[in-house]
């Protein structure tokens, strides 16, 4: 009996061990799944494969930020001309940062949740006209700094919070600086928006939004010179966005005003 008792213990590790493994194993596969969708800018099969890994595993952290980032992707590209298909646009960017706020209370620790939250935030702000909403606009610059001084997840996630940093304070800054201050805003300054772009591509060179949107910077600050090589530098680099072809076509016609 109690050799029949040891076996049938070893055969439930064993079973369990296996179960365990295959389990995350599935989770991983519809990961990887979904990000092969998201490099064809296939958005709703890579937020299904998502999803999927999600009911599977809630609190994994690497599933969640992917779903926030999928519906951004979503709803940069729904229909906004009625105000039905407007309310329908900024309830999938409420889900972007629901998913955000759940990657940080599964683990506030990492860099890649409050990036995350800046962007959806940074995108309700936009939608909804950022000096309407200037509380969210601070959100955003907190959520970056938070981001950045964690300084976790690689290269990339920390070039593009200090993009996201640097495009927050080029919007900003455009308007006047009095106006700004009566808002709470009055942080915003172009000069450190031209810092944190040249941060993030030297920590990530090769995007082309990365490019364009330090080029602009540039030209505000009469910097034409230097405005000029970071556009020919986009259109050097390749396509890495589902917007990229839109930012070239930018590039060009700043190129021929330069």
């Amino acid at each position: 009996m109690k050799s029949i008792s040891a076996f049938a213990i070893l055969l439930l590790i064993a079973v369990t061990f296996i179960s365990s493994n295959l389990y995350a194993q599935s989770v991983e596969s519809l990961i990887d799944e979904g990000d092969k969708y998201y490099e064809k800018f296939d958005n709703q099969k890579a937020l299904d494969s998502y999803t999927k890994a999600e009911k599977l595993e809630a609190n994994n952290i690497e599933v969640l930020w992917r779903i926030s980032r999928a519906y951004v992707d979503l709803a940069e590209k729904m229909p906004s001309s009625t105000g039905k298909q407007e309310d329908a646009q900024l309830a999938v960017y409420d889900k972007a940062k629901d998913y955000a706020e759940k990657t940080i209370k599964a683990d506030g620790s990492k860099s890649i949740g409050y990036l995350r939250r800046a962007i959806a935030n940074g995108k309700i702000a936009l939608f909804k006209g950022v000096f309407s909403v200037a509380s969210v606009v601070n959100s955003v610059k907190s959520d970056c700094e938070k981001s950045i001084q964690l300084n976790n997840g690689g290269s990339e996630i920390q070039a593009v919070t200090h993009y996201v940093l640097a495009r927050t304070h080029a919007k900003i800054s455009e308007k006047w600086a009095p106006a700004r201050s009566v808002l709470g805003l009055g942080w915003a300054d172009n000069e450190i928006a031209l810092k944190e772009y040249k941060k993030a591509i030297d920590l990530k060179p090769g995007y082309i939004m990365f490019y364009v949107d330090y080029a602009l910077a540039l030209i505000e600050d009469d910097q034409e010179d230097v405005a000029k090589e970071m556009l020919n530098k986009a259109l050097k680099s390749k396509v890495q966005d589902e917007d990229d072809d839109s930012r070239l076509a930018e590039a060009k016609e700043l190129l021929k005003k330069l």
